[in-house]
């Protein structure tokens, strides 16, 4: 499957089959994919966590305050991805320049593990909606969790869904000078 594939295919799955384990090497392969996502300064300001069994169904629990996230609690892993200090350099820059690079470089990072689980033949969804406090309590973190990842196989039948994505005019502008 080539990138514009991935892209095409990926989307966020909404029904995991609790009854089929992520092998150990399909996880390996997610994690070395994300070990290369690019980061300011090269400083990969963030510390990644993977999470299963309790240690996952806990973590969904805390993806799921007010009615959110019910599908989390049937996938069999979850990443979770918390923030570190970053470097000297990037963290000038970010001073100097009011830019917030370490949310970025997370956002990179989950694109990365995404994809690489599309490759791999696993659904993934990106979930913001968490308790922070808790699930650095579940997963022994000393920095705040900015986003869990939901992976697993996807239920059989589970549908590829037609992208609804804005137009390119709305999207996108070129300048020439």
């Amino acid at each position: 499957m080539n990138f514009c594939e991935i892209a095409e295919r990926r989307q966020s799955c909404r029904s995991f089959d609790p009854e089929r384990e992520v092998p150990e090497e399909t996880v390996r392969a997610i994690i070395s994919s994300a070990r290369l996502a690019p980061s300011a300064c090269n400083g990969q300001p963030y510390h990644i966590t993977v999470c299963r069994g309790e240690a996952a169904r806990s973590v969904a629990r805390a993806t799921q305050r007010m009615g959110m996230n019910k599908f989390a609690s049937d996938a069999p892993l979850m990443i979770v991805i918390s923030e570190k200090p970053y470097v000297a350099s990037a963290a000038v820059g970010a001073r100097l320049l009011k830019n917030d690079y370490r949310s970025i470089d997370i956002g990179i990072l989950s694109a990365y593990i995404t994809a690489q689980a599309e490759e791999l033949g696993l659904g993934s969804c990106i979930l913001g909606w968490l308790e922070s406090k808790d699930i650095e309590k579940i997963c022994s973190l000393d920095g705040a969790v900015r986003l869990v990842i939901a992976l697993g196989y996807a239920r059989d039948g589970y549908a590829q869904r037609e992208k609804k994505r804005r137009a390119e005019s709305e999207l996108v502008s070129f300048v020439e000078k």
